[in-house]
């Protein structure tokens, strides 16, 4: 993996678009140019085990992660504030 620099504010909201259901992996890739693997593997590195494996349980096969699967066409990441 390329190593990605990112700061506290940017971990955070990586955090908080990977963990909605209605943000993709596509519009994390548009707001970090992070693929999906690399998302993967930096929640690995940012979320304590526990809270990386709930997350993949979670995500694994939700359709709603992923743009070409969803009926709605999100245009960008609306934070919870």
């Amino acid at each position: 993996m390329k190593n990605v620099e990112l700061n506290i504010e940017d971990k955070n909201r990586l955090i908080q678009m990977a963990w909605q259901d209605r943000t993709t992996f596509d519009g994390i890739k548009k707001e970090f140019n992070l693929t999906e693997n690399q998302v993967k593997n930096l929640m690995r590195e940012l979320i304590s085990p526990q809270a990386y494996k709930r997350w993949r349980k979670r995500v694994q096969g939700r359709a709603t992660k992923h743009e070409k699967k969803v009926e709605f066409k999100p245009i960008r990441f609306k934070g919870p504030w």
